[in-house]
């Protein structure tokens, strides 16, 4: 037995499925947190695997490729140097587990199960892993240790569990998602646990980009007096030596580094630089290509993309029509200089033509509407794929989720691309980033300091320009408006009648509510996008594209 313990929490970024990768970074943070004197390394969920595998984790070689990893890593944990408390999927009875291993003395000491496995949201761990039975504490160095595995701590029966069944100290492995507003909501539940077991908790979160999701990382320790003794970085790996000492009793962390989490624009603004970067990244692109518009929208999405990858490796391209104002050019022109982006000019104006000309004898008779105005759109997309499959770059598409909300989009037009970074965040929330970006240098950013784009890109009135004097509110009404029935409808799934009290007009919330299922099948075929909300096209919000339910107007 020992009263004192030195614990390193690995916050790491993994890739799903990359199992040689993965285990290179466990084996170098546990080489530097043997270097700090840490008897025991803790690492994230799943980190062998990475969160979340989703059916990756049913394939037979792919659960023996895990085994076979996390063997390797006990073995060498002969050696004297520090335990690992690993995740791991792991397939034992034909049953596949999200495990938490300690790895000690060259061996697997012992196996936990995950408890509680959550299947809403982002969420479908039922449909690939067994439940694990309730938990006991796991003894390392004479000390009971308390191993939940994410969701077991955000109810309270495997807490209660575990220390009526003697552990002295909780440790929490996890793969938490970002979401707006989603740290305090962990740090609450955490301090919920405390409270009522009275101990102390460890807390270590996965860090990175998988697709769709963010994982912020944010780790922290807290005293059984529920004060906070370590709060590590947001948004990038990091690694944090945790010195703990028992005391009538009782064990504690002695207080360490406390990193400021970023809130608000910062905190969407640093999952989003993430979440595309890590995308690129893992994905093994060059770089990215996309449309300048000089529009706010392909503005912001050029900063996150700069500050994501390195301006070298964004390259941006105005396709102006004869609806392209000269404001326009010069915007997009001028955003490019400010990044210092590569800025190319390709006109759609012989595409339309060509288009017009071969589609005459069959459009005859027929007036222009927006058949035309798609057929632009289109053109743009079919000239930055094509560049995309000459030099390799992927196509970001810069639509936000005001225009995907009511299929103010057009498919295989703006909508072309392999990630839309922009998907989750509403106009007004554009807006209010794009001023932060101006104002504010975002942490581990790789983009140029300074505003990042004219102040006249932010205040004029958005346009698709793709017919004379066309302002997106003549289609949507004001984006303010829009935004707020489009939050009450999406996020909080409110009645017609709950959001005509907030003051809106009960035509233009039936007219919304309507554009927002009739756009369901062009989301399906949308490019992923950085989750930032609770409520995200495709992995949270799930509605049918054959749809017969529409609200009834009332009146009153």
């Amino acid at each position: 037995m020992t009263d004192q313990l030195t614990i390193a929490i690995a916050q790491i970024n993994p890739t799903v499925g990359d199992i040689a990768g993965n285990v290179a970074r466990i084996r170098t943070a546990r080489a530097d947190s043997a270097r700090a004197g840490a008897d025991l390394v803790v690492y994230p969920e799943l980190t062998v695997a990475a969160y979340q595998p989703e059916d990756l984790v049913l394939k037979p070689a792919f659960q023996a490729a895990a085994r076979a990893a996390i063997e390797d890593l006990a073995r060498e944990t002969s050696d004297g140097g520090p335990a690992l408390l690993v995740g791991a999927p792991w397939a034992e009875d034909g049953k596949v587990y999200n495990a938490a291993l300690l790895l000690a003395d060259g061996r697997i000491a012992a196996k936990r199960y995950k408890y509680d496995l959550p299947n809403y949201g982002v969420f479908d761990d039922k449909r690939v892993f067994a439940a694990g039975p309730m938990p006991g504490p796991i003894v390392f160095k004479g000390v009971r240790l308390g191993v939940m595995v994410c969701e077991d701590m955000w109810t309270s029966d495997v807490a209660e569990t575990l220390v009526e069944s003697g552990a002295e100290l909780l440790i929490v492995t996890n793969g938490s998602p970002y979401e707006a507003g989603k740290i305090d909501e962990r740090l609450n539940l955490a301090i919920a646990r405390v409270g009522e077991t009275e101990l102390p908790l460890l807390y270590v979160n996965q860090v990175g980009g998988q697709d769709e999701i963010v994982y912020d990382g944010a780790s922290f320790a807290l005293n059984g007096d529920r004060t906070l003794a370590i709060q590590m970085a947001s948004f990038q790996e990091d690694l944090a030596i945790t010195h703990w000492q028992r005391d009538g009793g009782r064990w504690s962390c002695l207080r360490g580094a406390l990193a400021r989490p970023p809130e608000g624009l910062e905190a969407i603004y640093r999952a989003l630089v993430l979440g595309l970067g890590d995308y690129v990244r893992k994905n093994r692109f060059p770089g990215v290509i996309l449309g300048l518009s000089g529009g706010i929208d392909s503005a912001l999405t050029a900063a996150i993309a700069a500050d994501a990858l390195g301006p070298d490796k964004v390259r941006a391209v105005m396709m102006p029509s004869p609806y392209t104002s000269s404001e326009s050019l010069e915007d997009a022109a001028a955003v490019a200089k400010m990044l210092g982006i590569r800025y190319d000019s390709v006109s759609i104006g012989p595409a339309m033509a060509a288009f017009a000309q071969m589609l005459e004898p069959l459009f005859a008779g027929a007036k222009p509407d927006i058949t035309e105005e798609n057929i632009q759109s289109r053109c743009r997309g079919l000239t930055l794929m094509a560049l995309s499959n000459k030099f390799g770059h992927m196509v970001v598409s810069t639509g936000n989720k005001s225009e995907m909300s009511v299929g103010y989009a057009t498919l295989y037009g703006d909508m072309c691309g392999g990630f839309a970074v922009l998907k989750d965040v509403y106009k007004m929330t554009v807006f209010e980033l794009c001023r932060w970006r101006n104002q504010a240098f975002p942490a581990g950013a790789l983009g140029p300091e300074g505003p990042v784009m004219p102040e006249r890109v932010i205040v004029k009135p958005p346009s698709a320009e793709l017919k004379p004097d066309q302002r997106d509110e003549d289609s949507l009404g004001p984006y303010r408006e829009l935004d707020d029935i489009l939050n009450c409808l999406v996020e909080h799934e409110m009645p017609t009648e709950a959001i005509v009290a907030r003051g809106h007009d009960l035509a233009y919330v039936n007219r919304v509510w309507r554009m927002l299922d009739l756009a369901e099948y062009k989301r399906r075929q949308a490019p992923p996008g950085v989750k930032i909300t609770r409520r995200a096209f495709g992995r949270d919000r799930r509605y049918p594209i054959t749809n017969g339910f529409r609200p009834q107007p009332r009146q009153g």
